[in-house]
């Protein structure tokens, strides 16, 4: 098993991934910016275009090999049933499980390979293909401290990263950081149809509404404050900021509704994984 170094984080760390598309590609790239040596990564996808010196390899040859520190499973999850079986013998080798696929439990995943894996369930979100994702982990007693850590760091490529114990609020992750983008964008699609229905051409209402957003998310990100503090600093006392929260703040709208969203999401969340 390789180790971490304090100079080069992923130095010695070698990595295999079911998958590589959109996550899988966003986390490669991450971990081969901070030091992963290419060499040390095989990727199981046959179609995937994959960084120079990244090994393809097929499930039968991944298998063959030593076993390595880590196994990503970042295939689509009506997949992971089919596919996993093979891999068990991994698991039986220490290899630890990190996955991504959305919906599948870590017992379940842990029955796919046999019944005692080490497997640490993450819920990422699209922005960590521009390294500012939000991951949320969740372990089995079978992974130990070290490679906990080596999960994180692996995670922390990408973005920020929170541990939860209970694996069930998992639901509510993916309800809010893993579909959250989504409705950020909806918000730019909104704003810039207001924009629009106000009189501005087309085009200036979508670049100013994703200016805005993406400003807006900077400076709530470089800012110590919250972002309750940060929208009253905004609003001038019965000013037109004050005007339009009236009505997104009233007791029917915004808020309800997004608690609303959330819980239908999370709900669905629950249907995947049963």
């Amino acid at each position: 098993m390789g180790c971490l170094t304090t100079d080069t984080p992923l130095a010695g760390v070698s990595l295999l991934l079911l998958g590589c598309g959109k996550m899988g590609g966003a986390l490669l790239n991450g971990w081969l910016g901070r030091g992963l040596e290419p060499s040390a990564v095989h990727v199981v996808d046959p179609l995937a275009d994959l960084p120079a010196g990244v090994t393809r390899l097929t499930a039968e040859q991944a298998v063959a090999l030593p076993p390595p520190d880590v196994c990503l499973v970042a295939i689509k999850p009506q997949v992971v049933p089919e596919v996993l079986p093979a891999y068990a013998p991994l698991a039986q080798a220490g290899t630890v499980f990190l996955s991504v696929a959305a919906g599948k439990t870590i017992d379940g995943l842990s029955g796919l390979l046999g019944g005692d894996a080490a497997v640490v369930r993450a819920m990422p979100n699209t922005p960590a293909a521009v390294g500012r994702g939000a991951s949320v982990l969740c372990a089995n007693a079978r992974v130990p401290a070290p490679t906990r850590a080596l999960c994180e760091t692996l995670m922390a490529a990408v973005g920020t990263v929170e541990w939860v114990d209970d694996e069930s609020l998992i639901d509510a992750v993916t309800a809010l950081s893993g579909g959250g983008p989504a409705y950020v964008f909806l918000l730019v699609e909104c704003l810039a149809e207001a924009g629009r229905a106000n009189g501005l051409p087309a085009d200036l209402a979508m670049r100013l509404a994703r200016s805005t957003v993406a400003g807006s998310g900077a400076l709530l990100d470089g800012s110590a404050e919250d972002a309750a503090t940060l929208r009253k600093n905004v609003t001038s006392h019965k000013g037109t900021t004050a005007a339009a929260l009236a009505v997104l703040m009233a007791e029917d709208a915004l808020q309800p509704m997004v608690t609303r969203a959330i819980a239908a999401a999370a709900e669905r969340s629950r249907e995947l994984a049963s």
